[in-house]
């Protein structure tokens, strides 16, 4: 690959991806334009303006923006459509905006002749393949950096050296190696890596950051309601929110109840296993919520046909594959079982649960008038059942006399 001439870097304001801008000027020469992304992450940015200043990064080249709204409404809510879970319990928080942030990078690098991005992932993780793959998807001739796979900085000793040489600022606690890495956004909180390496050993409360412990949590329950329309939460107790203003909120109602707290071993795409402490309060919420209006508003057929696919969108997004034909393929179909999924859920909140204890809409399927134990007024004759299961039986009866005749020979 050529040396580049201008290079967009993911850039966080960090020790890390502060050394990757440096790195990028003395080793290729290039000008370097940064983007931050505010996704909710709960961190002052301005800070990383000031430190890519001081790294020679002239203000045009800078970009920092909120793009909240986007990633809840564009990323999150699709995909809570599909009440998509990697291994059947992730909710995919990091992996839903690794997409975004590529879209913003390769956007940038057009909108200032940039010829490159670059990435502060590892060669270790998932996160390198899906800032790599959405980038290709969106300009199949950008150039992309990953330096972890290509300097020889390969310890913590080796950064704090090429920090100081280059007059990098260095917190103090980053002198030492950190307990636990994390990645945050206005979906969850994600904590791997050092102290929470042996998954025998319970995870440290102090990793947890978003929710108060569960036996701490109120000894009282809350209720709340969530609003839907087409499959999407619109309101909190009757109040209309924006996607990210309605997250946000639901955020605050798990973290008080200490709702969404997931130890996982993850399989990574690379191949390896890792541990991984997960914290979702309002994403936890708001998939019980949407299970709960889809169980009055869908048809059986269709929810169990998006359950079977749920498991391949789940995996797609987890390996990086959300600008995929196929991923838009299910999600076309997701989004079309969502047409009449709009209604009123209610929740009980109470020491780290969120269970659904109501849900109504003027969409329901439910009959109450055939379900009743009560006189149904012949809205249902039971003596049909009796043919429906004879024909259902047919082939299991044919099975039997088959094996029944061989046992005989």
């Amino acid at each position: 690959m050529s040396a580049p001439k201008k290079v967009v870097l993911a850039y966080s304001g960090g020790l890390d991806t502060s050394i990757i801008l440096k790195w990028l000027q003395t080793e290729y020469g290039c000008e370097v334009v940064t983007f931050t992304a505010d996704l909710g992450q709960g961190e002052e940015l301005d800070p990383a303006r000031k430190k890519a200043e001081l790294l020679g990064i002239k203000p045009e080249n800078i970009y920092i923006e909120d793009i909240r709204e986007e990633f809840v409404r564009d990323f999150v809510f699709p995909m809570f459509r599909a009440n998509a879970q990697y291994e059947g319990l992730y909710l995919l928080g990091t992996s839903i905006a690794r997409p975004l942030i590529s879209k913003r990078l390769i956007e940038i690098a057009e909108e200032t002749g940039a010829d490159a991005v670059a990435h502060g992932a590892t060669g270790k993780g998932n996160d390198q393949v899906r800032f790599e793959l959405a980038a290709y998807a969106l300009n199949p001739d950008i150039k992309v950096i990953a330096p972890w796979r290509e300097w020889d900085l390969t310890s913590r000793t080796k950064l704090i050296d090429f920090a100081e040489k280059n007059q990098i600022p260095i917190a103090k606690d980053k002198r030492g190696e950190a307990p636990f890495s994390v990645d945050a956004n206005l979906l969850h909180t994600s904590s791997e890596g050092k102290v929470l390496e042996d998954p025998a050993v319970d995870a440290p409360d102090y990793v947890y950051q978003r929710t108060v412990h569960p036996e701490d949590a109120p000894n009282e329950a809350e209720f709340i309601e969530v609003g839907f329309e087409k499959g999407d939460a619109v309101s909190i107790n009757g109040e209309a929110l924006s996607p990210a203003n309605l997250l946000t909120s639901l955020n605050e109602y798990g973290r008080k109840h200490g709702v969404g707290r997931l130890d996982l071993v993850e399989g990574r795409f690379v191949g390896m296993k890792s541990r991984g402490i997960y914290e979702t309060p309002g994403g936890t919420i708001l998939l019980e919520a949407h299970r709960g209006i889809e169980s009055i508003t869908m048809d059986r057929g269709a929810m169990h046909l998006k359950d079977q696919i749920m498991p391949q969108y789940a995996e797609l997004i987890y390996n990086g594959f959300w600008y995929s034909p196929e991923r838009e393929m299910l999600q076309a179909l997701i989004d079309k079982s969502q047409e009449h999924v709009t209604g009123t859920v209610r929740l009980k909140l109470f020491k780290g649960l969120a269970r659904t204890v109501g849900r109504w809409s003027e969409h329901s399927l439910y009959s109450e008038e055939h379900v009743t134990f009560e006189d149904d007024a012949g809205a249902y004759d039971q003596k049909d059942a009796a043919g429906f299961i004879k024909l259902n039986a047919l082939r299991l009866r044919l099975l039997a006399m088959r094996d029944r005749r061989m046992k005989g020979k």
